[in-house]
């Protein structure tokens, strides 16, 4: 068993670092990798090759896969588009229903200012190109949206609006059967982007009318490189084209994202329960031992296994190098690769520089334990005292 200690001197008996970044991603479950293993030894035909058992085996697989994903969020099995990412698919989807657009007549999109930046991205490029005007929805403190601003933007006169199904940083969950229904009062299509949410909290394609809807199989215990975009309405002939681009389709990863939908299906509600218990009691924790501690986001209306702080006065990145062996969390999303920009999400929020500056993300998930939670509860505790510690020397050298 290997000893870690942090810089503090802080010793436990650990094996491994403590996982607490479940929205960056979520280990793949052990049941999901067994299966997969099973179709890349197995079941390894071409799906693309009906010509013999081999393909036509592996046809089959990724025909029922499609039941499993759309099962899971109350979705027709040929309206799911099978893709490598939630990124491709938010793109694809933007860039499709600009793609006709003349700049005296650019696609209007709606969209919330704390979006994924794959949403971000999409729009903001299309912008650049006239092809898109974005009508931004802010957000308050808690990262909510006004109902009242969305039915006024819509009324103006809207092409799509883009909302996520919950925030990917401090977990804010949206109130997405209530905005489907305003969008289709005012006959707007709308995007949900569901990677955090899918797998964790119910989403009903059909009973609530999602136009399209983004799902990652890595957010739910399943692959990276598999993904889904479920299209419901009359869309979706245009959109297959995007599923046959990709090529020779992941069939083992297909397969495992099918069987992770399908475990998260049956053991949803408890694991929200119990997953929520564990963040609620390392919350009191964290609280209990840091000063200056602030919780962020919804706290009555959060995703049970986010837990998003603010530190004032504490440099976000020094604690996390000072964990970087004992807890892995986040200062924020990892949807950019190699940037340390502050977060837009916060930013949004209208948090003051000094919360923005010392925000950290944990993330629990179905592997947390309660050992984990107060181990973690020491272990970041003590890394924020000695953080503090050398930013006070720091001063009295000067």
């Amino acid at each position: 068993m290997n000893i870690l200690s942090d810089k503090s001197g802080l010793s436990t008996s650990v094996v491994r670092p403590i996982y607490l970044d479940h929205h960056s991603t979520t280990p793949v479950d052990g049941r999901v990798a067994e299966l997969m293993v099973r179709v890349m030894t197995e079941k390894f035909g071409n799906p693309a090759n009906r010509s013999h058992y081999y393909g036509q085996e592996a046809a089959d697989l990724v025909e029922e896969a499609r039941i499993e994903i759309g099962g899971l969020v109350d979705a027709d099995a040929g309206s799911v588009i099978l893709l490598r990412s939630a990124t491709a698919a938010a793109d694809a989807v933007i860039s499709r229903l600009a793609a006709n657009r003349s700049r005296d007549r650019p696609l209007r999109v709606a969209s919330t200012t704390v979006e994924h930046a794959a949403i971000l991205d999409a729009l903001a490029k299309l912008e650049r190109d006239g092809r898109v005007v974005v009508q931004w929805l802010p957000v308050d403190g808690m990262a909510r949206i006004d109902m009242a601003v969305l039915r006024d933007e819509l009324s103006k006169g809207c092409d799509l609006v883009c909302v996520m199904a919950a925030n990917n940083e401090v977990g804010t969950i949206y109130p997405i059967e209530e905005i489907a229904r305003i969008a289709r009062s005012a006959n707007v299509p709308l995007l949900v982007d569901g990677t955090q949410a899918a797998g964790h909290i119910p989403l009903r394609v059909r009973e609530w009318d999602i136009t399209y809807l983004l799902m990652a199989a890595h957010k739910l215990y399943g692959p990276k490189g598999a993904a889904a975009l479920i299209v419901h309405g009359d869309n979706l002939p245009a959109l297959l084209e995007i599923e046959k681009a990709e090529g020779t389709p992941n069939v083992p990863a297909i397969a495992g994202f099918a069987e992770a939908c399908r475990l998260c299906r049956s053991g949803m509600p408890d694991e929200f329960v119990r997953v929520g218990r564990l963040r609620d009691r390392l919350e009191e924790l964290l609280v209990g031992k840091i000063d200056g501690l602030t919780v962020n986001g919804d706290r009555s209306n959060r995703m049970a296994n986010n837990l998003h702080v603010s530190i004032d006065g504490v440099p976000n990145e020094a604690v996390v190098a000072r964990l970087s062996h004992s807890v892995a969390l986040s200062t924020g999303a990892a949807c950019r690769w190699g940037t340390d920009e502050p977060s837009h999400v916060l930013r949004a929020m209208g948090l003051p520089d000094r919360l923005v500056e010392g925000a950290l993300r944990l993330g629990l998930g179905r592997q947390t334990t309660v050992g984990d939670v107060e181990l973690a509860a020491e272990l970041i505790a003590a890394a924020v005292q000695d953080t503090r510690r050398a930013i006070a020397e720091k001063l009295d050298d000067r």
